[in-house]
């Protein structure tokens, strides 16, 4: 059973093959906080830049681009977690990720778009399940919980 459900929008993410990396992103960032993946659904929109602006500028009130965006399900809080269900998955939420904004950063920051995109992935899964960086002590936790999950897929990490 799949976790994720990529709608793509834009086809120039199958090259990159978005559907596999967020996958493992997802399923690596929920059993890290110790969940069955299988209990879950999250959808994911494989978008460009124009649609994230439009959706960042609707839901945020920032009419510009970003790398990725999430929208949980419910309110939720990293120490009140969702049980989930193989027999009847949970939607824990929605992610979109944009082509270009993601893959200048990868440039940028002289990674590979795939440890990037799976980055990103696990942030905006973390979030799904309630984890925030608003505050340094919030942005502590999940840049932790990103860099031990991200080392046991073999990825450096992406804040040094």
């Amino acid at each position: 059973m799949m976790l994720t459900d990529l709608i793509c929008e834009d086809d120039r993410w199958e090259a990159l093959g978005l559907e596999d990396l967020a996958e493992r992103a997802a399923r690596a960032a929920l059993s890290h906080v110790g969940l069955d993946p299988d209990g879950f659904e999250i959808a994911v929109l494989a978008c460009d830049d124009a649609r994230i602006a439009a959706l960042n500028a609707d839901f945020r009130d920032k009419p510009k681009p970003t790398n990725v965006l999430s929208w949980p399900s419910e309110e939720r809080t990293p120490d009140r977690l969702p049980e989930g269900d193989p027999e009847m998955p949970e939607e824990l939420g929605d992610i979109a990720i944009a082509y270009e904004t993601c893959l200048r950063e990868a440039r940028d920051q002289d990674k590979t778009p795939a440890d990037h995109l799976t980055h990103l992935i696990v942030h905006a899964t973390l979030h799904l399940l309630g984890h925030d960086h608003v505050s340094d002590e919030e942005a502590t936790v999940m840049e932790t919980l990103e860099t031990e999950i991200l080392g046991k897929m073999g990825i450096a990490n992406p804040y040094s």
